[in-house]
């Protein structure tokens, strides 16, 4: 026990020191696991390295990820998110913290089409966040809003993140991505609600549009032909995985398809676009899956030493109630998330909180819903929450950091709210996928 227990500090030790470095993770990962099987079990071990990460790589569900990264790469080249704002702007512009409010739902929409908060941020960032500050929003709201919504694509489906934890755990990707719906919208919900109070409290935080700028009826519905599109793909989407009609990687498909079509209506599809959308998709995938396979280096050698077992049964073993060792287990995604990103915090707590989690008793699916709405916060939280810089980058000069770390607080604040109301109602979660219809195989 006490050798098991020395090695797996000096793995951790090891990989947190060269965190510190600045060594890629997946680099890390994997040499840290080639080490250690050297010393370990001699040359002979290093052979069964790549054939197990062979195994992993080969599985059918990796093809959904590059489909879903190329998806939102082309509705960002499609002009999407202009269209939704301008939409949004004819709609709820005439309200007090109406262009607040409605960018956040457009942020909601488009966490549904890009799986990740980077698109979201950066979009809204350039287009919806100069045009409230012209009319007088408080920068503050506006940029902690535009934030909080960019970060629900990592909980509303297709989610890069539950991908990556779905591969690693072996739970059903469909499943994971209709448990996050339900989170997700109310999350969105909560920013909303928030927003809509506070600019009712006090108007000059989101003034409303002046009678000049606001438009008929008319110019309303013909605006929401921009809403249409996205609508269709989503609900392709999420209502082939739930109906059974397609797993996950076919859905992928569909929605590759649909991004491509929209680009093409909207007169944006050209050879260039589509280049463009290709390396970027490229870049992103080979980073993931990099990562992956340093991953999978780690975990076999880790869960090669019996370690995993060690720590579930003295974890188990302590005259605790599960519910303190699983509330444990969040603060410590919460403190993580503050330094660490989503796939390193993944890799890190995963080969020793899955066991504990399944042996408490405790529902994988719900847990891995809980990790990712930590993973939310964590993509607002000081001092290395990337959302944050992600922010810095579309900004006025004037506005500084610490301008941006004030702006996140209330809504941080949201999201504990809303990862509390999910550890006491599970069913928020489980409700959807106890609903679905699996395909076949």
């Amino acid at each position: 026990m006490n050798e098991i227990l020395l090695i797996t500090l000096g793995m951790f030790l090891l990989m947190f020191v060269g965190m510190a470095w600045g060594i890629p993770i997946g680099f890390l990962l994997g040499a840290i696991a080639i080490i250690f099987a050297y010393f370990l079990w001699g040359p002979l071990s290093l052979r069964i390295i790549p054939i197990i990460v062979f195994s992993w790589m080969t599985m059918s569900a990796f093809i959904c990820l590059p489909l879903f990264v190329f998806m939102a790469f082309i509705l960002e080249g499609a002009g999407v998110a202009e269209a939704l704002y301008d939409a949004i702007y004819r709609w709820v512009g005439s309200l007090n913290g109406g262009l607040a409010m409605g960018t956040i739902l457009i942020c909601t929409l488009f966490a549904a089409l890009c799986g990740g908060p980077e698109l979201a941020i950066a979009t809204m960032g350039i287009i919806a966040l100069p045009s409230m500050l012209r009319r007088g929003y408080d920068k503050h709201l506006v940029m902690g809003g535009i934030m909080a919504g960019g970060a629900l694509g990592s909980l509303i489906p297709p989610s890069i993140i539950m991908i990556i934890f779905a591969l690693f755990t072996g739970e059903s990707i469909g499943a994971l991505f209709i448990g996050g719906i339900i989170p997700g919208l109310i999350l969105s919900a909560l920013f909303i609600i928030y927003t809509g109070i506070r600019c009712f409290l006090n108007p000059s935080l989101g003034p409303a549009q002046p009678p000049e700028e606001r438009v008929g009826w008319r110019e309303k519905f013909v605006s929401l032909k921009a809403v249409i599109l996205p609508i269709v793909i989503v609900a392709g989407m999420m209502g082939s995985i739930f109906l059974g009609i397609a797993t996950p990687t076919e859905a992928s498909a569909v929605g590759a398809l649909g991004a491509i079509i929209s680009a093409a209506i909207n007169r944006r599809l050209n050879w260039q676009m589509l280049k463009t959308a290709c390396f970027q998709t490229l870049a992103v995938t080979a980073m993931i899956y990099w990562i992956f396979i340093g991953a999978v280096a780690f975990g076999m050698v880790y869960t090669g030493l019996g370690a995993t077992q060690l720590i579930r049964i003295l974890v188990t073993g302590l005259e605790v109630s599960p519910w303190v060792i699983l509330i444990f287990m969040q603060i410590s995604f919460f403190f993580l998330g503050c330094i660490l990103t989503n796939t390193a915090i993944l890799m890190i707590t995963l080969p020793v909180y899955y066991p504990i989690i399944t042996a408490l008793g405790f529902n994988p699916l719900w847990f891995g819903i809980l990790y990712v709405i930590n993973m939310n916060m964590g993509m607002l939280t000081p001092p290395f929450g990337y959302s944050l810089f992600y922010m810095k980058a579309v900004v006025p000069p004037e506005i500084g950091m610490g301008d941006i770390y004030r702006s996140i607080a209330p809504f941080v604040a949201l999201q504990m709210l809303g990862l509390v109301l999910v550890m006491i109602f599970p069913q928020l979660v489980l409700f959807l996928p106890n609903l679905m219809i699996r395909p076949g195989g």
